[in-house]
């Protein structure tokens, strides 16, 4: 399996050639899920980009047992995160943090690339 793999310990780790980075509570958050869903070792989060959304192009985030072909895999504090090839370009310089507040709860997507994002947050054009 042809994949790239960089670790990084925690938040001040410069992560500019990453196409994703996690917040620590981001990171937390996956933790939880993986452990609720009783996902283990090489379990993590796949982040992508796809097609619709009411900007164009949407965010998918949903975990995965294992990276795929191609895949390039990022750990944050133990959490790995896999981005496919053809995602990564949309994705480059994006943080991913998680947010607990009075309108509810989610990860929250800050993506220099987009140059419109709909209201949910989801969506984006570039």
């Amino acid at each position: 399996m042809s994949e790239h793999t960089v670790t990084h310990q925690n938040d001040d780790v410069s992560a500019a050639d990453d196409p994703v980075r996690l917040s620590s509570t981001a990171v937390a958050r996956v933790k939880v899920l993986l452990q609720r869903e009783k996902r283990s070792d090489p379990a993590g989060l796949r982040v992508s980009v796809l097609g619709g959304g009411c900007s164009g192009l949407q965010y998918s985030l949903e975990l995965d047992d294992a990276p795929r072909e191609g895949d390039a895999v990022y750990v944050y504090e133990g959490v790995r995160v896999f981005v496919d090839s053809a995602s990564a370009p949309y994705l480059s310089g994006m943080s991913v943090d998680y947010v607990d507040g009075l309108h509810g709860a989610g990860f929250k997507f800050t993506n220099p690339n987009a140059d419109r994002t709909c209201g949910c947050g989801s969506s984006f054009s570039v």
